[in-house]
């Protein structure tokens, strides 16, 4: 094992001693050795069986049999969700046949950050997680159940079902994917027709068409953003069968994967022989192993809130000091666009994520000694999934890449260390991306600032021609407690359209990007936010600001004895925090915590709330 993945999950084990053994107690403590349905009066379960099928009523009354859970996502607005349409059904009919029965015991809302990118409702998309996190615990509070099978995939979804999940820690639980859509038209051609678009080069229905032709049936986006790098995580920390991550939607494999995981889970449950709770399996080593996969892979931004936030709701305390040290040590090992030409299929075409985990075991970069979802160890993840008949089987010995321009060998990595840096300095903590930055782009930055309270402000500058020249843009007030911490990826393109056209240009925000964007230098996710007291709320244009990536830091270079004779900007949020349903979420917005603790409003009992209050603003 290297030594500093050693230290790191070391020091993570010290640090959650305390949270990590009361999260363990509460799970012990709502464990059985019976079925969970038995346990409640005759009324209450009368009200659980009353749409059974006589036989499954027999089963629940009369018989040891697990029930299973089933949780969607499902809706048809969003591509990579329509793929669970049909699976209800299907993974009833193999739980049947596996012995048990299973119920549809809920459904999470979905949001599309691709559909609402900056429009109103983007302020509602990281809140969103907390709701969905929610609407688990609702869904599984009903006590009939002894597993369950977590129907999400995308942005928010995955890490929400987590979350609530983790509340009923002594159940097994199985995260079911539903795949990628095939490759559309070629994301650089994609993104060269934004910037066109931008530049004023092509008109609407150009890049309508264009658009449409890169997201066109159902499945999961190609590009490597939140939701595949959610279910490469979720590969890498076991809470998905070996190889079920990225296998298209539509094909046998894809199905024999849905049956296969519904016939594990029933296996898993306390009424067996091979029970394996969600708790075991979401533990401080496959948290490392989380992290050191998305840094190996140049993965989504976002994950340095979500992993945090699904790490303490297992009693695990992870931070961003924990990020940076690993990603000085852990190689950079596949191009997966935005960071490389290919995209999510062109990695499985590759191998896939057998070849990712066995390169980094081969490295020492990984813990095998974790438990999964498919028995002990994360060796068994390393082989290629076969279809024989209907059956899914494994081959024999490890994969290997076919592809090294997707996935290199350990031992010719792409870049020796790995796709994320923090920065700190007088303005905050942030992180920035580097996995590799755009041609052209520096890792260092030293340049005015321009500043924005809106991203919408950026925009209106940009086209009316303002941006010209060298520049740090600075969009504040967009954190977790201020608007709910929107993604602002919509200004990487008049961004990168500056960067072609010459200019230095980076950008901080405490509000986030995508994995997609990796275009332009960008230190996000700055904490403490401007609307809690951070010195964004400080800077005025053309104060010079730095950013170094490389060492680490990030400093608004004006003198203190100035700085304290200025005033905090005022935020003017009230145009963020109602339309499209904004102002009912008010209280989960004042109890976010920071983004460096995972920005949720779930955890309010470990808070230090920020000193500017919600009634002042």
């Amino acid at each position: 094992m290297n030594k500093i993945v050693r230290e790191v999950t070391e020091r993570i084990s010290k640090r959650s001693k305390e949270s990590r053994a009361g999260y363990l107690r509460r799970v012990d403590e709502a464990s059985n050795s019976r079925p969970q349905r038995h346990f409640l009066p005759c009324s209450n379960l009368a009200h659980g069986l009353a749409v059974c099928s006589s036989s499954e009523n027999n089963i629940m009354r009369n018989s040891d049999a697990p029930n299973i859970a089933i949780i969607t996502a499902y809706n048809d607005m969003l591509s990579a969700h329509k793929t669970y349409e049909t699976y209800p059904q299907l993974l009833k009919d193999s739980v049947a046949q596996a012995g048990g029965v299973a119920q549809v015991a809920g459904a999470v809302p979905a949001m599309c950050d691709g559909i609402t990118q900056g429009e109103a409702g983007m302020d509602l998309s990281l809140i969103s997680r907390d709701v969905i996190a929610l609407s688990v615990v609702i869904a599984l509070s009903h006590n009939l159940f002894d597993g369950a099978l977590l129907l999400g995939i995308c942005d928010k979804i995955m890490p929400g079902l987590l979350m609530g999940g983790l509340q009923f820690g002594h159940l097994p639980m199985i995260l079911v994917p539903g795949g990628p859509m095939p490759t559309g038209i070629a994301n650089r051609e994609k993104n060269r027709a934004r910037e066109r678009y931008s530049g004023g080069e092509i008109g609407r229905e150009e890049m309508l068409e264009v658009e449409c032709r890169s997201y066109h049936t159902a499945g999961t986006c190609t590009f490597y953003g939140t939701a595949n790098s959610n279910q490469l995580l979720a590969e890498v920390m076991g809470l998905h069968l070996p190889g079920a991550s990225f296998v298209n939607p539509g094909t046998p494999l894809r199905e024999a994967f849905t049956r296969e995981a519904a016939r594990q889970v029933v296996g898993l449950t306390s009424l067996g022989d091979q029970y394996t709770p969600i708790a075991q399996v979401v533990s401080e080593k496959s948290m490392v192993n989380a992290i050191v996969a998305l840094l190996a892979t140049g993965g989504s931004t976002n994950q340095t809130l979500h992993l945090v936030a699904v790490a303490r709701a297992a009693g695990v305390r992870i931070n961003w000091d924990d990020f940076s040290d690993l990603s000085e040590v852990v190689p950079l090992l596949t191009r997966i666009y935005p960071n490389g030409p290919e995209d999510i299929n062109g990695f499985q075409a590759a191998g896939g994520m057998a070849v990712l985990i066995g390169e980094l075991l081969e490295g020492g970069y990984l813990h095998d000694d974790v438990v999964t979802v498919a028995g002990q160890g994360l060796a068994r993840y390393t082989r290629a999934p076969e279809l024989h008949g209907d059956s899914l089987t494994y081959q024999q010995g490890r994969a290997q890449s076919s592809n090294v321009e997707v996935i290199a060998p350990i031992t010719s990595p792409f870049e020796a260390s790995g796709g994320l840096k923090v920065v700190a300095g007088n303005l905050g903590r942030a992180v920035i991306k580097t996995a590799p930055l755009a041609d052209g782009a520096r890792t260092v930055v030293e340049a005015p600032a321009k500043v924005f309270d809106d991203q919408a402000e950026l925009e209106t500058a940009f086209h009316a021609g303002e941006l010209d020249r060298d520049m740090v843009a600075v969009v504040r007030f967009q954190g977790p407690q201020a608007i709910g911490m929107p993604e602002l990826h919509k200004l990487i393109t008049p961004l990168g359209v500056l960067m072609n056209r010459g200019y230095k240009v980076a950008l901080v925000t405490d509000g986030r990007l995508s994995g997609a964007s990796g275009k332009v230098p960008a230190a996000i996710h700055v904490t403490p936010e401007a609307f809690c007291g951070g010195l964004l709320a400080k800077v005025r244009d053309g104060d010079m600001i730095r950013i170094d990536a490389g060492r680490g830091i990030l400093d608004l270079q004006v003198s203190r004895e100035e700085l304290e004779k200025r005033d905090y900007a005022d935020a003017h949020l009230e145009p963020h925090r109602s339309g499209v349903g904004r102002q009912i979420f008010a209280a989960l917005r004042r109890d976010m915590m920071g983004a460096e603790e995972g920005a949720s409003s779930l955890f309010t009992y470990v808070q230090e709330r920020c000193h500017v209050s919600f009634e002042k603003q």
